[in-house]
């Protein structure tokens, strides 16, 4: 269902007097709505991403992650999409993953949204790449940006220098579906752990599908460490609910989880929220296009929801409420 509404002229920064529409002026508190229970949070952020992909990919492009921005005034005016490439690099480096001329690393990049980071990992490092995503539309939009042939032949989709494929899968179950499968080198996983009710499941079967020695990767936002109830409130709760969270942790929440699996840092945890919060002043500006907030009413609480949450990112980031941060670990 293409819900594609960006104009080719949008603007990219949002203006300091923070511009809105009025339809988004009428949906200015958190709904507040709790999830009923874990199935039900899964089967509203399948139906989220399968309604809301084309979208996605028309008005962010192909990758759905943040931006970064290192504090440097030579990069401060990089358009979003090398700001995003930043990020993934940002992590190549925190991890020091690099090519393999000998053998390419295999690589099991956890909820890959429509594939833009599984692509790069196999055009830039000739990754084998397996992208999991609990949406079929994802499913469907990966593989037709990863082949230039109408037709897709096979499982792996040739793609640069490696090879990329993409599955339908909840990512708990990660770890039994490939218990079979050759141990991966790495474990990918950007701003979508987040999304998982049970994060320390996760980390086990991080652990239980790397290789010893490989790595697990990872970039998520998070709430402050030790936030008031007055804070809570204003900031996290609405982008838990509009986001589709569960209840957000700390970073150290993180490394906590990783090291009771049996993981070690490598690198990080490194702190960059200073350095993304300019991708929700961005977005926000996107969406100020009332045929968008149009949709989103038609689509009920969980589509206004989700556009708060917008504001909502910009406050947290604001108040140092809400956090981001990579890191890496390494399986011994």
């Amino acid at each position: 269902m293409p819900v594609t509404t960006a104009t080719p002229n949008a603007p990219t920064t949002a203006t300091k007097d923070d511009t809105t529409s009025d339809l988004s002026k009428q949906y200015d508190t958190p709904l507040g709505i709790a999830h009923t229970t874990m199935q039900a949070l899964k089967d509203r952020i399948k139906l989220h991403y399968d309604l809301a992909s084309d979208y996605y990919l028309s008005l962010w492009g192909e990758h759905i992650h943040h931006g970064y921005w290192p504090t440097d005034d030579s990069k401060s005016t990089e358009s979003k999409e090398t700001a995003q490439l930043n990020l993934i690099r940002l992590l190549l480096e925190i991890s020091s993953l690099s090519p393999s001329p000998s053998q390419p690393l295999r690589v099991l990049d956890v909820g890959c949204g429509i594939g833009g980071t599984s692509r790069y990992l196999a055009s830039e490092l000739g990754c084998s790449v397996t992208g999991i995503t609990i949406s079929t539309k994802q499913v469907e939009i990966a593989k037709r940006l990863s082949s230039s042939s109408s037709e897709i032949a096979g499982d792996y989709i040739p793609h640069g220098k490696g090879e990329v494929r993409f599955i339908e899968l909840d990512a708990e179950k990660m770890g039994e579906f490939f218990k079979d499968d050759k141990r991966f080198d790495v474990v990918w996983i950007s701003e979508a752990l987040s999304h998982f009710p049970d994060k320390e499941l996760f980390f086990r079967n991080a652990h239980k599908v790397l290789k010893s020695g490989g790595k697990l990767v990872l970039a998520d936002w998070f709430k402050d460490a030790g936030l008031g109830e007055k804070e809570f409130d204003a900031d996290i709760k609405p982008i838990e609910d509009g986001m589709l969270l569960p209840p957000l942790c700390a970073q150290e929440d993180y490394v906590r989880l990783a090291e009771q699996a049996g993981l070690t840092v490598f690198g990080g945890p490194k702190d960059i929220s200073k350095d993304v919060s300019k991708t929700w002043d961005i977005s926000w500006s996107l969406v100020q296009n009332p045929s968008l907030w149009a949709f989103a009413f038609s689509q009920g609480r969980d589509g206004i929801a989700f556009l708060q949450a917008f504001r909502a990112m910009r406050r947290g980031y604001a108040n140092g409420s809400f956090r981001y941060a990579v890191m890496a670990f390494v399986k011994a």
